[in-house]
Formats: structure tokens, sequence, C-alpha cells
């Protein structure tokens, strides 16, 4: 008995030192999160308005707001995510369910995809550049910065979709086989309902890349800060209206930090409204 004591007395504390650095480490990325909410809200908050949110810039940002840099910035989006979302859970579907782990086909896909990810992303401007606004004939536009927007969340949204349709137990398909129900039935009425919440969470990592992302779309998307009338127009991001206030238009700082606020508020948006939905999917799905 006194040889066991040390013994679990050391479990005991390595459990509690592995639980503190655990607390510690949630805590520590809440306050820089917190941190630089609040340094945004304190820089910004004064100079947020509703003509703010519906007037388009003047004066180089000075003065007006971001109407038309939020509608160019949702369009971008919109390409982006109607663009990738289907080719990305298309493969994702591909290689989780009908390619087997060690297939040359799908070891090969899976290299593509990692080595898409760590692609910098002023290469993928250059490359939108090269193939959407100049092969293509698309010039600078929404549409190219979208297409180019793509590019980049194949790797992240494939990814993550294979690994959320992978983590679904085996009893899901066995039960639906044995229930007469085909692989596509199967795949649209248990699989993925229970990796909505996981292919949620890849669309918003995708999301966040998009919003943020500026130097894939100086390349493409273009500069012009009016209000576009079409996908073929020139638009410019929330990110890159930051950027350009920040740092290159002198008196810029108020309006860079309510446009950095907005996006910051978008993303938590859309954050908690895409979790709501894919928990309440999974949980209509799973019970019907």
């Amino acid at each position: 008995m006194r040889e066991t004591m040390p013994i679990h007395t050391w479990q005991v504390l390595r459990d509690r030192i592995v639980q503190f650095l655990i607390y510690a480490s949630v805590l520590l990325i809440s306050a820089v999160f917190i941190w630089i909410l609040a340094d945004l809200v304190r820089g910004g908050f004064a100079h947020l308005s509703w003509e703010f949110l519906t007037e388009s810039p003047r004066d180089a940002g000075r003065a007006g707001g971001i109407a038309s840099i939020l509608v160019s910035t949702l369009l971008i989006l919109l390409v982006a995510v109607l663009t990738a979302v289907p080719i990305a859970w298309t493969t994702a579907i591909l290689l989780a369910e009908f390619v087997a782990v060690d297939s040359a086909f799908g070891k090969a896909v899976r290299f593509s995809l990692h080595v898409l990810a760590g692609v910098p992303s002023i290469v993928f401007g250059l490359f939108g550049n090269a193939f959407f606004s100049v092969y293509l004939g698309l010039g600078f536009s929404i549409l190219s910065g979208g297409l180019t927007l793509a590019c980049m969340l194949l790797p992240i949204l494939a990814s993550t979709a294979e690994a959320g349709l992978r983590t679904v137990p085996n009893a899901y398909r066995m039960s639906a086989s044995a229930l007469g129900l085909t692989r596509t039935a199967a795949l649209v009425h248990l699989i993925l309902p229970a990796a909505a919440p996981v292919l949620a969470a890849g669309l918003l990592l995708g999301i966040g890349r998009a919003l943020a992302e500026t130097a894939a779309l100086l390349f493409t998307s273009g500069y012009v800060d009016r209000m576009p009338d079409s996908l073929l127009d020139s638009g410019r991001a929330l990110a890159l209206h930051i950027f350009d206030l920040s740092m290159n238009v002198p008196g810029g700082d108020m309006p860079a930090y309510a446009s950095a606020l907005v996006l910051v508020s978008l993303l938590l948006c859309i954050n908690i409204l895409a979790m709501k939905f894919a928990h309440g999917l999974q949980r209509r799905k799973i019970m019907t």
C-alpha cells in the first residue's frame, strides 16, 4: 500500500497539471480574442452608424460608408462558396465513401489537396489573374475574384469534409445496408446529417479565410470602391478596404477600425448561424 501511494499521487498531480494547462490554453485564446475585439470596439464603435453601413465610400474612404464594399465582399464570397462547396464536398464523398484509403488514386488526390492548402495566397492571386482575368477575359471583376477564392477554399473544404465523413461510425452504413437502403440514400439520410457539424466547421474555416483574404483579390477582383452593377464589375473586398485605409490613406484609421469591427461581427454572425443550422439539421434528420 505504501508503494502504490506515490504512484497514485503522481497520477492525480499529472491529471491536475494537464487540466490546468487545458484551461489555461482556453483562457489564453479567449483573452486574445476579447482583447482584439475590445480594441476594435474602442477604436471603431464611435464611427459606426446606419449611414456608415448604407453609404458608399467618399474621399478615399475617409468619409461615407462601406455599402459598396459590403456588397462586393458578399458577392465575391457567394461566388467562391457556390463554386467550391459542390466540387469539394463531392470530392470528399468520393474519397471517403467510394475510394479505398490505401488506393493510389486516393493518395494522389489527398497529396494534391495538401499541396494546394500550403500554397501562399499571393500565388493563387497570380494564377487567378493569369487564368481568370487574362486568359478567360474576365478582367478585374467580382467573378474573377470569387473563382480565385474558390480555388483557395477547395483543399480546406475537401479535407475537413472527408475527415468528418470518416468519423461517422460504420454502424450507420451497415444498418442502412441491412435495411435495404442504397448507398446514395444512406449517404443523404444518415451519413451527411451525422457529419453536418464537421461540414459546417470546414465551411466556416473556408468562409473565414475568404473574408480575410487580400493578396489574391488585389490581383483579381480589383480596387474599385463603387457599387458593382454585375459580377463582371470590379469590386473591393472588405479586408482589402481595411488594408488600404490603414496603410495608404492618411486619416483613415477610424474608418479602418469601424470596417474591421464590421468584418469581425460578420464572422461571428456567420459562425453562430451556421452552427445552429448544422445542429438543427443533424437532429431533424437523425430523429426522422
